[in-house]
């Protein structure tokens, strides 16, 4: 397929979306978007159950009030559970969904990418920063 017809292709789709269908793209990619839920996806992915403390170590520079934030976003798409545990002291455990497991699978060639590029990014940045300092 040619950028042309990808772009062809991805144009279709969201033309096809109603108001509402819209809206909950937006608001589901303006949670995937983010800085941190993709991280919390992959911990989960390569950890399984996650307590809150634990996700916190796992992805690092995420702040408490981020991770609760984010946490209920994917919590409320559908994209991980929250079970609680009746103890003293109570105990709270994240883990993927189904739907959270095949994001998991989806963006796996993204990380490739990011990964095979990461030259490409270095040079890039190297650039525009001797640029920025002429």
């Amino acid at each position: 397929m040619t950028d042309t017809e990808i772009i062809k292709a991805s144009q279709a789709i969201c033309d096809a979306l109603s108001a509402e269908e819209d809206g909950l793209k937006r608001d589901v990619l303006g949670h995937l978007g983010n800085t941190w839920s993709l991280l919390i996806i992959q911990m989960l992915g390569v950890n399984g159950k996650l307590r809150f403390s634990r996700l916190q170590e796992q992805v690092t520079g995420i702040s408490q009030k981020m991770l609760t934030k984010s946490l209920r976003e994917l919590e409320r798409d559908g994209l991980i559970t929250r079970t609680m545990f009746m103890e003293v002291p109570p105990r709270v455990e994240y883990e993927l969904t189904e739907l959270g497991r095949g994001l998991l699978i989806q963006i796996l060639p993204l990380w490739t990418w990011v990964l095979d590029q990461s030259d490409n990014f270095k040079t890039a940045r190297h650039a525009f920063d001797s640029k920025a300092q002429k």
